[in-house]
């Protein structure tokens, strides 16, 4: 994304600002939102950037290439994004009463009607189309080990914006620094970019090209399937699920302990340390060990072991991924090193 001209903008201290944005709050938005990833990660054998049909296929096309979705929120309990990839149009949209979910390629629609909404809490953009959620994410990692400062100034999809820029001290990350360019009016974040450590060029970057703060119109978040599309309803859950605070391997906004213990699910994600040097570990996961592609994927692994036992190591330039050999996997925006020093502590 290529911002516009420098604007004159009132002095503003980090500590100010920083204030302003975690407390931001409207009403309503709507806009176009760009998102670029290049997080140096290797091809997945077998699996090519339109095979997003299958689990690994959908992986893939979340970490890496561009992708630009339509998005509208009205509070409390509306929202919809119109994600646009391969001349195709996917649609997650809720006017809080029911919720739909629509592929145009596959020409699929999936309606569920949504329980009472209870909390108060406005519903939420997809994170990976949310700029102010990632944004959270990172904020959610401050502490004595960031630096904190604004950069500058920008335009952002037409608007005067603050770039406040966070920048770990610690070096068992990948991160270098992120970048948050904040609407100097609403102090809503309008586009975050990731540098890694290594390399100039951004790992990550989403934001708006336009936008508007206007609360959208009601009938913006109704959907009516097209002729000929196939529509199932599924029995609706009775509660509302809860909402991930944060993604795999980036900052919770709660604050964590060392290690977060497990639930009774055995494959629930475990947290193990904090802010920028978080670890996620999933435990039970099974390796086919049919030569298929994940094995070909590892095969060109680096092999490795330490008190935690054997492995093998998969790094790029941001997401590195440590897979034990008795079915744990530690990933996050961290180095190898620090993986290995998650799983000597981790619980088996």
């Amino acid at each position: 994304m290529v911002a516009d001209a420098s604007p004159k903008l009132p002095e503003i201290s980090a500590q100010e600002l920083l204030a302003k944005v975690q407390t931001a709050k409207v009403d309503g938005l709507s806009g176009t939102v760009h998102s670029s990833a290049d997080l140096g990660l290797p091809a997945l054998p077998g699996v090519t950037g339109g095979d997003s049909g299958s689990a690994s296929g959908q992986l893939t096309e979340f970490l890496s290439g561009e992708h630009t979705a339509r998005v509208a929120f009205a509070a409390p309990d509306k929202a919809r994004v119109s994600v646009l990839d391969n001349m195709a149009e996917r649609v997650l949209t809720t006017d809080g009463k029911s919720a739909w979910a629509y592929d145009s390629a596959k020409r699929e629609a999936v309606k569920l009607q949504v329980p009472e909404h209870k909390s108060g809490k406005p519903e939420k953009l997809p994170q990976s189309y949310d700029p102010q959620a990632v944004a959270k994410q990172f904020l959610a990692a401050i502490d004595p080990s960031t630096k904190v400062d604004v950069s500058g100034t920008e335009k952002v999809a037409g608007r005067d914006a603050y770039k406040l820029r966070l920048t770990p001290k610690t070096d068992q990350t990948t991160v270098g620094s992120v970048t948050l360019a904040v609407d100097s009016k609403t102090y809503v974040p309008l586009q975050v970019t990731v540098l890694p450590r290594t390399g100039k060029d951004p790992a990550v970057e989403i934001g708006f090209t336009e936008v508007s703060f206007a609360v959208p119109a009601a009938n913006t978040f109704t959907f009516t399937p097209p002729k000929g599309v196939e529509v199932t309803q599924p029995k609706a859950p009775t509660t509302r699920p809860d909402v991930p605070k944060s993604l795999p391997g980036k900052p919770d906004t709660a604050k964590k302990p060392d290690i977060k213990k497990p639930g009774t699910a055995a494959n629930e994600p475990t947290v193990i340390g904090e802010g920028w040097s978080s670890v996620v570990m999933i435990k039970g996961v099974k390796l086919s060990g049919d030569g298929g592609p994940v094995d070909q994927f590892l095969a060109g692994a680096k092999s490795v072991e330490g008190s935690w036992g054997k492995g093998k190591i998969v790094t790029s330039k941001m997401v590195n991924a440590l897979i034990t050999d008795d079915g744990r996997v530690f990933a996050g925006l961290v180095t190898a090193q620090t993986l290995q020093d998650a799983a000597a502590k981790a619980p088996r």
